[in-house]
């Protein structure tokens, strides 16, 4: 029977080394607790100390596909707050219509 490789998200990856530390515990307590090989946990280790602050999310130099989705997501908070002041300026505010421009006098013209 073969077994499967097994995939980890970076975030887990960092979680895990976090763990060593952070909270004091050695690589093999940590191994045992997430059921991880050792070499795997150290070989983690050893690739996050090597990019140095890129290794926790949202500290150091972040790359281009992340800093562009930091700006999009500040763009549709803006955008969205911007519409939310829009709608409510028309809320508080209806637009007033004269009767030659009221929807039924375009309609139906007048007749002398």
């Amino acid at each position: 029977m073969t077994k499967t490789r097994r995939t980890f998200t970076r975030v887990f990856q960092v979680e895990a080394v976090r763990r060593i530390d952070e909270q004091g515990k050695s690589l093999a307590e940590v191994a045992r607790e997430l059921d991880l090989g050792e070499n795997m946990l150290r070989g983690w280790r050893q690739a996050l100390a090597a990019e140095g602050g890129r290794a926790r999310p949202g500290e150091g130099c972040q790359p281009a596909l992340e800093e562009e989705l930091r700006r999009l997501r500040a763009e549709v908070k803006r955008l969205q707050t911007e519409r939310e002041v829009l709608l409510l300026n028309a809320s508080i505010a209806p637009p007033t219509f004269s009767p030659e421009s009221s929807p039924e006098a375009i309609l139906m013209p007048v007749r002398a």
